[in-house]
């Protein structure tokens, strides 16, 4: 039986946490009674989980981080050229969605090299950038603060043009990825 309640909680919990992203996204102003309706609980239930906002906005601060790192382990950037895995970090990147949204606005923000404002690397991005100086695939002038700095204005521009445009998701991306990997390559 705690396996049900802890599985039916932890359900209950993911919800409230993909519906505050959603809704937050979308309205940074929004009450934590929007969220509640959003996840399709009733404000005393989210109270349960989340005493007041900043205990949510605190959880989302997790779950972005979580889920920068689970998409930066699927982009395998140890592995092919380093513009390939920049390339694939960004495809990644991109899918996150609406935790983009959040982190663009500074509604959560994170520690490290996955933060779109940070002023260093950490060693596993460095170590692609220079794979790539090593392989030819980026352009050894591009310190890998640069690049890092590169990757987070496309998914920026990628959307922006999403919501402005109404393009697809699709389109939006390959031009994401286009402008990325050309601004990388070494010319000449």
């Amino acid at each position: 039986m705690t396996d049900t309640v802890s599985g039916s909680r932890a359900r209950t919990r993911q919800a409230i946490l993909d519906a505050a992203t959603a809704v937050f996204a979308r309205n940074p102003g929004a009450t934590l009674g929007d969220v509640a309706v959003a996840a399709g609980v009733g404000r005393t239930t989210l109270h349960r989980y989340y005493a007041d906002r900043a205990e949510l906005v605190t959880a989302l601060h997790v779950e972005a981080g979580r889920r920068l790192e689970a998409a930066r382990l699927r982009a395998r950037i140890g592995e092919d050229t380093g513009a390939e895995a920049v390339r694939r970090l960004g495809q990644e990147y991109f899918d996150l969605g609406d935790i983009l949204s959040l982190l663009f606005n500074n509604q959560v923000t994170l520690e490290g090299g996955a933060e779109p404002e940070g002023d260093s690397c950490d060693p596993e991005f460095e170590a692609m950038v220079r794979r790539g100086y090593a392989d030819g695939s980026i352009d050894p002038s591009l310190p890998a603060d640069w690049v890092q700095s590169v990757l987070w204005a496309q998914l920026y521009a990628g959307w922006s043009y999403l919501a402005e445009r109404q393009v697809s998701r699709h389109e939006a991306l390959r031009l994401v990825l286009h402008s990325l990997v050309n601004s990388l390559h070494p010319r000449g």
